[in-house]
């Protein structure tokens, strides 16, 4: 029986799952359309969108290229190992890598099951966190979690001996103390053998640290090293299992091997009859600090680099569809007449081509467009010499053109095209990318191009191509109101100059500025937010520095445009004094404080409204009469899945029927790239790969509520066994349409008395029902496996039953006779 023909069975009082299902049949929701509770904010229906798990670079925005400017360092320093992210130096015989979030560096043989594994391990300061062995490895990737296996590592700051596990996660197991001093050798020595771990520190063959992992071990796989944020040197590598002894002795490339040296997004071209060099270059590099050179000595063939995107998983190319754009070259010796092309990934066949004019002495941008006669998901994008000569490579460009790209800007028209569907009404460009001390607003303006890559909260090597100008552009083109937020730390001054950048007039300094970047208009920017999740960690004097600094950005702002509203980012926490001290002072100046909640659990929507309730009354209590309200920018979580759906859905009734108190609701996050989750949030409502785009759950969960916004909530209420059943009504202005927003998180269907209170429908009630198993997700197969279904039923009666599904969301709207 298909869901519609399910649906259509529950005005009839018949379970829609027959005979097998549950039914509970004791539910009732009574409706006063005309007794109003509050007026909905039409902001309630947001994302929170920022730089973590790409889904700007290498997401939204439409630039195919990932390293553009060449800052990643080149890949692994040793033969027969692979990076995965940071940045490894090897000299002589010691490995040294820079601080990093969960950089790892894997050996590619042998694969260990039973054996022990040793090294020596020096810290030059107390800085950052922790590194160490990383052990049975499997399926590593870029990304500070992404990856299997053990963790075993030292930290001088903490004084630890610290042992872990990751199945793309983190789980520490075990902790033992420890006294270590920087610039000191450590012997680190660990012994596996079954589901048994045993851990030696120094010359003692006492163990330190033991475990058992039981039924869960992980059996077998890769040995490697890791850092999380500390500077390390290793050296003495010694590996023994039962068939062999390894001695590794971390020893740097030799001078034919450093004759390849590529940026670490990027890959080799070299044939087979080719001699040449590739350098990975600091010498006065186009922007930020290193190009890469490319040489031709001799010989047939090509020399040169290719680019495969985020993470290497490939271009999409469309056979007829022009692909646009344009690299910084300088020459120096011979022939510097670069060739671009697109190709397979092995670079076997080739799918468009351009050779560009010659390089001058000087750096120069060429502009090229290349239509391929071939569709390929997963192309590489490559630029070569096939000639003797020199040049360095910058700050390289490859988008897509015509209906690519969302209103002729910098967006993927697919990725722009699902948030338009999907009802967003506001979107906050915010979250921890703002709290890395070098997210500043001025190095966001001016030619994309010249824009200084920079260390970011989720990627080290961040672009500023997409950056707040772009997010305001995109907002614009697509009619969803925009919020940014700032790092605390810019100067008034700098704050200042943004309100006029963004706001200010033509004739103004910086709003000149602005239009001379291309957009002579205002953007109108309405809300800014003033950091993000300050004083999370409980830090009594972050708070008042985060009130000294908020008032500090609140003059400077405010006075050059005094319509702007302003966003308290201290984190609530309604028993710290601090958090008082803070409303009060920013009463007047502040118009909402923002709260982030989780919202994976299905009873996570009761908390926020405890948290809620608990606010508005503090508030009253705090500060009487105030005109700030809430708004929650942030709901959190790790799942994307029909349970998240159900759990955002109930956070949303909840925020609606706090109406007059709460005026934004955001999930997060907006975007994930499939497959390429390696920063730890996984929870995206749209899921892109290079050539497809789909939604999650909760992308259709939030576009059913969108679809059918009112902006008056009338009283309810509901009674359904174990309160299963979480409702909302809302109705249009005239009061002419009532909407009913049931979400049922029992395992059972709920056959629910209905009665409307001052409403007679005219006999058509439309629903949308979104069911199913609550781990469901699409997929890239099956992208639609959970999404909604639409249907029309008879109802003309103020009183009427209706089923409700087991975990489903369910909209019913009728119209007023």
């Amino acid at each position: 029986m298909n869901l519609v023909l399910l649906i259509s069975l529950a005005l009839t009082s018949v379970s829609p799952l027959g005979h097998t299902s549950k039914l509970n049949s004791t539910s009732a929701i009574n409706i006063r359309v005309n007794h109003e509770i509050c007026h909905i904010s039409p902001w309630m229906y947001g994302s929170c969108i920022e730089d973590v798990n790409h889904e700007i670079y290498g997401g939204l925005y439409d630039q195919r290229i990932f390293g553009e400017s060449f800052e990643e360092p080149p890949g692994s320093p040793l033969t027969g190992w692979t990076a995965f992210g940071g940045n490894w130096t090897a000299i002589g015989h010691e490995l040294t890598v820079a601080p990093a979030a969960g950089a790892k560096l894997v050996r590619n043989q042998p694969i260990l099951t039973d054996g022990t594994v040793a090294c020596d391990i020096r810290f030059p300061n107390a800085n950052g966190d922790n590194a160490g062995l990383i052990l049975r490895v499997n399926n590593p990737r870029d990304g500070a979690d992404s990856w299997t296996g053990y963790e075993v590592s030292l930290s001088v700051k903490d004084q630890a001996l610290i042992l872990g596990s990751h199945r793309n996660n983190w789980k520490p197991l075990k902790s033992v103390p420890i006294h270590l001093r920087t610039n000191q050798w450590y012997r680190l020595k660990v012994e596996l053998i079954g589901s048994k771990i045993k851990v030696t520190v120094g010359r003692s063959s006492a163990a330190l640290l033991e475990y058992d992992d039981g039924a869960n071990a992980i059996r077998a796989g890769e040995i490697g090293l890791r850092t999380w944020n500390s500077r390390a040197d290793f050296k003495d590598l010694r590996i023994a299992t039962q068939h062999r002894n390894i001695f590794d002795q971390l020893t740097g490339p030799s001078p034919s091997q450093r004759r390849i040296e590529v940026s670490g997004m990027w890959d080799p071209v070299v044939s087979r009859y080719a001699h040449g060099q590739l350098t990975w270059s600091s010498r006065n590099p186009y922007n930020s600090s290193h190009c890469q050179r490319i040489q031709f000595i001799g010989g047939t063939g090509t020399i040169g680099v290719s680019n495969r995107g985020l993470n290497h998983w490939g271009i999409a190319v469309s056979k007829g569809r022009t692909m646009i754009g344009h690299l910084y070259v300088r020459g120096s010796t011979g022939d510097t007449a670069v060739t671009v092309a697109l190709q397979s990934a092995d670079g076997q066949r080739t799918y468009a081509v351009e050779k560009l004019a010659r390089a001058k002495a000087i750096w120069g941008r060429q502009d090229f467009q290349l239509t391929p006669d071939y569709t390929d998901a997963a192309a590489r994008f490559a630029i070569w010499l096939s000639q003797p000569g020199t040049v360095d490579v910058d700050q390289v460009y490859l988008g897509d053109s015509g209906a690519g790209r969302f209103h002729g800007g910098p967006f993927r028209a697919d990725i722009g095209n699902m948030l338009v569907q999907e009802g967003l009404t506001f979107l906050r460009y915010g979250g921890s990318m703002v709290n890395s001390p070098q997210y500043r607003w001025k190095n966001m303006i001016g030619p994309r191009d010249s824009r200084p890559q920079y260390d970011g909260t989720w990627y080290p090597y961040s672009t500023n191509g997409f950056a707040i100008p772009e997010f305001l552009q995109f907002c614009n083109a697509a009619h969803i109101k925009p919020a940014i937020a700032i790092n605390i730390d810019e100067t008034g001054h700098e704050a200042a100059d943004m309100v006029q950048y963004l706001n200010g007039p033509v004739s103004s300094y910086w709003g000149a500025k602005r239009a001379a970047d291309g957009h002579p208009r205002p953007y109108g920017v309405e809300y800014i937010e003033i950091g993000n999740e300050e004083a999370i960690n409980g830090d009594t004097s972050w708070y008042k520095h985060y009130l000294d600094r908020f008032e500090h950005l609140y003059a400077a702002m405010y006075a050059e445009d005094p319509k702007l509203k302003f966003i308290v980012a201290a984190w609530w926490r309604p028993k710290e004094p601090w958090c008082e001290k803070i409303a009060k002072a920013l009463n007047g100046k502040a118009a909402l404080w923002d709260i982030h909640v989780d919202a994976d659990s299905l009873a996570d929507a009761t908390r926020v409204d405890h948290t809620l309730t608990d606010m508005q009354a503090q508030f009253a209590k705090w500060i009487p009469g105030t005109s700030m309200r809430a708004c929650i920018l942030e709901e959190n979580g790790n799942r994307h899945d029909l349970q998240r759906a159900l759990a955002h859905a109930r956070i949303l009734n909840v925020a609606i029927r706090h109406g007059n108190f709460v005026r934004i609701d955001c999930p997060a996050n907006c975007l994930q790239p499939f497959g390429e989750n390696d920063n730890g949030w996984d929870q995206g409502q749209v899921f892109f790969t290079p050539s497809k785009v789909w939604g999650m759950p909760p992308y259709y969960a939030q576009q059913m509520a969108a679809l059918n916004k009112e902006p008056v909530c009338v009283a309810a209420t509901s009674s359904s066994p174990n309160s299963d059943l979480d409702t909302t009504v809302t109705r249009s202005k005239n009061g002419n349409t009532i909407v009913l927003s049931v979400v049922n998180i029992g395992a059972a269907a709920h056959l629910t008395r209905i009665s409307l209170e001052g409403f007679i429908p005219s006999g058509d009630m439309k629903t949308w029902t979104l069911t199913g198993e609550l781990n469901a997700v699409n997929t890239t197969q099956d992208p639609t496996k959970v999404t909604w279904h639409e249907a029309r039923l008879r109802c003309d009666k103020a009183l009427f039953n209706y089923t409700f599904l087991p975990h489903s969301f369910t909209i019913l709207r009728l119209q007023r006779k």
